[in-house]
């Protein structure tokens, strides 16, 4: 990792996105999901609809939204920056992207800055 690049960034269209949601939710954040229900989608909340665990790690903001990762699953990537993309489709269940016919996703880059595989795929 070379100092100072940031642990999560977001692409245009996940910005745009971002913006959007923030129309109807104006306070959100974000938390990288490893449930089995939405595999490893970025899941966006509104922020008094989620409560930040003592294992959480915030990797940093998008956009002003706060993005957290669970510990277990930081250790895992703690080598990769988070790249938060959006592409067509529907979002997880409780995740605010749903239901907008498009959908974050999550893809990741070796801080060396090869693209790498998300993990389990």
């Amino acid at each position: 990792m070379l100092e100072g690049e940031a642990r999560v960034i977001a692409t245009d269209a996940a910005v745009a996105l971002i913006r959007e949601i923030r129309k109807d939710y104006p306070q959100i954040l974000f938390h990288q999901s490893g449930g089995c229900c939405d595999g490893s989608s970025p899941m966006c909340y509104p922020a008094d609809d989620y409560i930040v665990g003592d294992t959480d790690v915030k990797l940093g903001e998008i956009d002003g939204v706060p993005f957290y990762i669970h510990q277990s699953q930081y250790e895992v990537w703690k080598h990769t920056q988070l790249i938060i993309d959006v592409v067509p489709g529907r979002g997880g269940m409780f995740s605010l992207d749903n239901g907008r016919e498009k959908r974050f996703l999550t893809r990741s880059k070796l801080f060396n800055g090869d693209i790498c595989p998300l993990p389990g795929r």
